[in-house]
């Protein structure tokens, strides 16, 4: 299709479109809303960015529109399932959005929020329900939710919520629902438990699956930096510091590594926000309020509460840990670069994760380049940071001896300097500059962890 016309929408969907200033649809859309519109089940694999979720959204507006009479108490007539809070909040907006020109009712539920205004929503009926699949089963379980007038239900990042454990609840859910019905699941990769569950769930689907015609992957420059664990911290404030960082993300593998790595930007002065799942709802959406508005440039994130973050204006993403996945590397970059911009993506990778990146440039089909940096200043900050350490029980005489942060600027004789140590490169197994020291690092680190036990 080569516009949303095209589809046979109705012309209040179509308004509500154009007015927010879409005309051509993406390659996904072309695809799935037909199918959709066609009262197919879909499945559906395709990674964010791809407009996958206009594409499910405007065919069920199209479907409710002729609707007549108001959908009744307790009961919904669409159903979309998402993992996280912030997604389902996403997606609900673009209905709303969307459906602007209709009377249309969408109702949000879900989790970290008191459940009162979401039971009164639901009292008087909804078209579409946008729910989390545990905060749903509250409703359902209670009475406040009747799920036996659902016509569609959309699994959308199917394989966040099966990672997310969700797969049981989202069984009884589909259990509830009417043998009759359309349902359509999204996933950006197709584990076998995925596969198992569209066998199970879908009847005769339309099978799509469709890349960005530009993927973001080469609109990105993408380094690694070969660093020792007790650097880490360090190498990412000398990171932010020193280069121009318009928006950047930065992904750690747990909640309680998010906010020991915000806390230690803010103690170098970089402020920053985290939001991961033991963060209340509000405090999340404040975090991405600040964060799209410019006001709080760092956002710390565990790959989880990423979903769901709509920032077209992400300059630096930077892995801080890598991902036990490789496909997940894939899409934390994907925010960068979008809208066709170019960004940059960072990894910060330690001796036990080089088997992870092998598996990532495998998955990509190249090799990343070693940023330079490796051998520069931000290894001697971490050295100082290291030397330091070590002295601190010196100096403490006994004491617990504080933590302070250095910096590749703080660092005497960086400048110029330069290292002939050397160390083997972890894809070649050759000399390269710098071993010397990564030893030296790894040693102070093993100390500083024995004094830590």
């Amino acid at each position: 299709m080569r516009n949303f016309t095209d589809f046979g929408l109705a012309d209040a969907i179509l308004r509500g479109v154009s007015a927010e200033g879409y005309t051509t649809p993406t390659p996904i859309q072309n695809e799935v809303i037909p199918a959709i519109l066609a009262r197919q089940d879909v499945l559906g694999i395709a990674q964010t960015g791809t407009g996958k979720t206009a594409a499910f959204v405007l065919p069920l507006l199209h479907d409710h529109i002729s609707e007549t009479a108001r959908p009744q108490a307790k009961h919904c007539r669409s159903l979309i399932l998402t993992p996280t809070r912030e997604l389902a909040s996403q997606i609900a907006a673009n209905i709303r959005a969307y459906g602007q020109f209709t009377k249309i009712s969408v109702a949000e539920i879900v989790g970290g929020v008191k459940p009162g205004p979401q039971i009164r929503a639901l009292n008087i009926g909804a078209d579409i329900v946008v729910a989390t699949p545990g905060r749903l089963e509250d409703h359902v379980r209670t009475g406040a939710l009747k799920l036996d007038h659902v016509k569609a239900i959309v699994l959308d990042e199917a394989d966040q919520m099966l990672d997310l454990g969700f797969a049981p609840a989202i069984r009884r859910i589909i259990s509830k629902l009417p043998a009759k019905r359309q349902t359509i699941l999204l996933s950006a990769t197709m584990p076998k438990q995925i596969h198992k569950l569209a066998t199970d769930l879908l009847t005769r689907p339309v099978e799509i699956s469709v890349t960005p015609e530009s993927r973001p992957i080469e609109r990105i420059e993408q380094s690694v930096l070969a660093i020792e664990i007790a650097a880490k911290r360090d190498a990412l404030v000398s990171y932010l510091s020193e280069n121009k960082v318009e928006r950047a993300i930065v992904f750690t593998r747990t909640k309680r590594g998010a906010d020991k790595v915000k806390k230690y930007l803010d103690g170098a002065g970089l402020k920053s926000e985290a939001i991961h799942g033991n963060k209340s709802q509000g405090q999340r959406e404040r975090a991405l309020n600040g964060f799209r508005k410019g006001s709080t440039k760092i956002l710390v994130a565990t790959d989880i509460a990423a979903r769901g973050i709509d920032v077209d204006d992400v300059s630096h993403v930077i892995n801080f840990d890598l991902p036990q996945v490789a496909e997940v590397y894939v899409h934390r970059i994907g925010r960068t670069a979008r809208a066709g911009k170019s960004g940059v993506a960072l990894t910060l990778c330690t001796p036990p994760e080089h088997g992870l990146l092998k598996a990532i440039e495998k998955l990509i089909g190249t090799s990343i380049k070693i940023e330079d940096r490796t051998v520069g200043g931000l290894l001697h900050a971490a050295a100082a940071h290291a030397a330091s350490d070590a002295a601190a029980p010196k100096a403490a005489k006994g004491r617990r001896g504080g933590h302070k942060h250095v910096n590749a600027r703080q660092t005497p004789n960086n400048k110029n300097n330069k290292t002939k140590a050397k160390r083997r490169d972890f894809r070649s197994g050759e000399e390269t500059p710098s071993a010397g020291l990564d030893r030296i690092l790894q040693k102070s680190y093993k100390r500083s962890s024995v004094r830590a036990a």
